[in-house]
């Protein structure tokens, strides 16, 4: 499974929010004034039965780093692979000889008979003389070795030892793909995290710059110096200023979830710090990966090389077998020379002198050759499917690196414009709410002024993270998160 492709830029969210501001209606306007007037803190949104639990505050680095140690999906991975590692060794038993050792007692009759039975399990073959039938019972025991080793198997069991080495090298690979993909999730949550607080800080400002105007306007109003329906339009732009910062709240509790689910800390209270994330990272060459270097692709590659392995097990079945068979074996029995019973314990202990013997034995089965070409067919077939997904796999990598490509370009322009935009936008307001209160605007411009503010607001406390987190995306499309961490990490030692 490659990485998880993040999400757009945090500006859709704003969108989305102001969007559906009406309709949360006056229900959600009460709420949002409890909330301002409580002046919490940032965190101070969070349930009041999360308060009696502490926050764990994680930098990036260390949220990755638990994440790697605690998230349940990477045990699962490790544990498969620690179950493919014991095919390993069961694999490697195959070479050593089997040993068989059986004793048992038994009271029955001795009644024979001539003939032969068809090989079965069922119907015992009686040995000794034939006699009249008798319903008389007596001792019979018997202890018993046997030893087999495979002399020669024409490479049986080297090809099943390499299917097992394939199958545990290829769990190795996809425990690398799942610690990658709990990785970049964790990287993308906390950077949505610190992008929805930046939202809340933002639409928080906005809601107290409003309230500043609208208590102007309606001084105004009351001197009656400006019309009613401009108090009207000021208290409608603040509740929908309000009801943003609501659902901004709520968005920043969502990520907040997902953040402690990643790190698999799911219902606890975290949060991030902003370590160097609030800065723009300093721009440089980035090496490029090949494709079949990211560790979907190797895993990939893993499954066509496991059903390779496979196909050589079975290449290999239908060959003969040379076997070393040697036994050893003692009996007793509690009836004379003529078959009758001497009765007592007589038998109840094998008492006969051993019988031993040794020799070899080559076992083949003809008719396993034609199941054998039906499953190397249908193992065929898995082969090419795999050789197809692998396909599959490089197509999407290569796909995901240049829409990151794409991204990190857009965001690095961005970031570039966004001081430019929210000075103008400054300026802007401040010219607007001037001229309203000479008289010389109206109301309207003032709205849209601050309106153009807000986004521009937003846009410039974005567009550093939007930056980190093009970085992340690359990093994760190429498989491999350290020159991410790397660039964090010195961007942290420039700003001590």
């Amino acid at each position: 499974m490659l990485p998880p492709v993040m999400g757009s830029p945090p500006q859709d969210t704003l969108i989305r929010l102001s969007s559906n501001a009406k309709a949360r209606g006056w229900r959600a306007l009460a709420l949002s004034v409890s909330l301002v007037l409580a002046a919490l803190p940032l965190h101070g949104f969070a349930a009041d039965a999360s308060q009696s639990v502490p926050v764990r505050s994680f930098t990036v680095q260390q949220a990755i780093d638990y994440a790697l140690e605690n998230y349940p999906a990477i045990q699962a991975a490790v544990e498969r692979y620690m179950a493919a590692r014991g095919g390993v060794g069961l694999a490697k038993t195959s070479y050593l000889p089997s040993l068989s050792m059986v004793y048992q007692d038994a009271r029955t009759t001795r009644n024979a008979v001539a003939g032969l039975l068809l090989p079965q399990s069922v119907i015992p073959n009686p040995s000794g003389t034939v006699l009249p039938p008798s319903g008389q019972t007596f001792w019979q025991s018997g202890a018993g070795v046997l030893l087999n080793y495979d002399l020669i198997d024409f490479g049986y069991r080297r090809a099943g030892l390499r299917a097992a080495e394939s199958t545990e090298q290829r769990s190795q690979e996809e425990v690398a793909v799942t610690r990658l993909d709990v990785a970049s999730a964790v990287a993308d949550a906390a950077l949505l995290n610190l992008a929805a607080n930046q939202q809340v800080r933002a639409l928080q400002a906005d809601v107290n710059r409003r309230t500043v105007f609208a208590r102007s306007v309606h001084a105004l109003v009351d001197a009656h110096l400006r019309p009613g329906a401009d108090a009207s339009r000021v208290d409608a732009e603040l509740a929908a200023a309000r009801n943003g910062l609501v659902l901004a709240v709520e968005e920043q509790q969502i990520t907040d979830a997902a953040l402690a689910d990643v790190l698999g800390l799911a219902g606890r209270p975290v949060a991030v710090l902003p370590g160097p994330f609030m800065t723009t990272p300093p721009e440089e060459p980035w090496s490029s990966r090949p494709a079949s270097a990211h560790p979907a692709a190797v895993a990939a590659m893993g499954r066509i090389e496991e059903s390779k392995a496979r196909i050589n097990v079975i290449d290999h079945s239908y060959f003969p077998r040379i076997s070393l068979e040697a036994v050893d074996n003692t009996r007793g029995s509690g009836a004379n020379s003529k078959g009758l019973p001497i009765g007592g314990n007589t038998g109840l202990w094998p008492d006969t002198a051993s019988n031993w013997g040794a020799g070899l034995m080559i076992t083949f089965t003809p008719s396993a050759i034609a199941s054998a070409h039906e499953s190397r067919d249908i193992e065929q077939a898995h082969e090419r499917e795999q050789q197809s997904l692998y396909d599959q796999t490089l197509q999407s990598i290569e796909t995901q690196t240049t829409q990151a490509r794409a991204v990190l370009d857009a965001t690095r322009a961005i970031a570039a414009n966004a001081p430019e935009e929210l000075r103008a936008s400054q300026d802007s307001e401040a010219q607007a709410v001037a001229r309203f209160k000479a008289g010389l605007g109206t109301i309207v411009d003032v709205a849209e002024a601050q309106r153009l503010l807000l986004q521009a607001q937003i846009d410039d406390s974005l567009a550093t993270l939007n930056v980190w987190r093009a970085l992340a995306r690359l990093a994760a499309a190429q498989g491999n998160l350290e020159p991410f961490i790397d660039l964090a990490n010195r961007s942290q030692g420039e700003e001590r």
